[in-house]
């Protein structure tokens, strides 16, 4: 892990997700991308009788091994103990705040003007900092073409989209430490991020689908990585 803590782009911040499971006796268990993501739950969330946008739902489908495989790897984590809870956050931060600042180095508010209010790397590193760790990046993500900011945006926006179930596991711990530490989880709640990310999704018809696919790859890679380095 790198020595220095990684500077924190603007705004605030988080990378969370999913259903908890329970394996015999065990604590839950974080589902961190399979169920969360796969969709944001794999875009599960689709009513009945509409499709996906078309670039929605090639993301979809292109990234479905790759949310896959980071549920498995994610899936031991116990957000019910301190050192389990840390380690998620240290893993998500590890990923979350290079691709953040690979972001804002691409103009992401320009494609995005609320951009401040979907950062979250300064919720993170607060939550890393009430728990005693700082926030590392933990690898290193190429500069992002246009297409590439919105595949990224993609993995991120739909990262805290099962944060809710998340919050319902943190708040069983019995470590107070731990649900005082919970910015990242909760951030953007009650606002509709993920809506108005697909709005804009939907309205890119210029966006290069190949980049967008190739960057979203390589996000669910950073945090596969940052994971195994957590």
């Amino acid at each position: 892990m790198p020595a220095s803590t990684f500077p924190v782009p603007g705004g605030t911040f988080g990378f969370p997700p999913a259903f908890p499971r329970f394996r015999g006796n065990r604590a839950p268990a974080l589902r961190a991308f399979g169920n969360f993501m796969l969709a944001g739950a794999l875009d599960v969330s689709i009513h009945v009788g509409h499709s996906l946008s078309g670039l929605r739902e090639r993301l979809r489908d292109a990234t479905s091994a790759a949310h896959r495989e980071l549920d498995a790897q994610l899936s031991s984590f116990d957000l019910t103990v301190l050192s389990g809870y840390r380690r998620f956050l240290q893993a998500s931060a590890g990923a979350l705040l290079p691709l953040e600042a690979a972001l804002v180095e691409a103009g992401v508010a320009n494609m995005f003007p609320d951009w401040p209010e979907r950062a979250r790397s300064r919720a993170i590193a607060s939550d890393l900092e009430k728990l005693g760790r700082d926030a590392y990046a933990a690898v290193t993500v190429p500069p992002l073409t246009p297409g590439g900011m919105m595949g990224t945006m993609y993995v991120l926006e739909g990262s805290r989209l099962g944060a809710k179930f998340l919050l319902k596991t943190v708040a069983g711990a019995a470590d107070p430490r731990i649900s005082e530490a919970t910015a990242y989880l909760r951030h953007g709640s009650g606002k509709r991020l993920w809506q108005s990310f697909l709005a804009k999704l939907a309205s890119e018809e210029a966006c290069d689908e190949d980049e967008a696919i190739a960057a979203a790859r390589r996000a669910f890679v950073a945090f596969e990585q940052a994971a195994d380095r957590a």
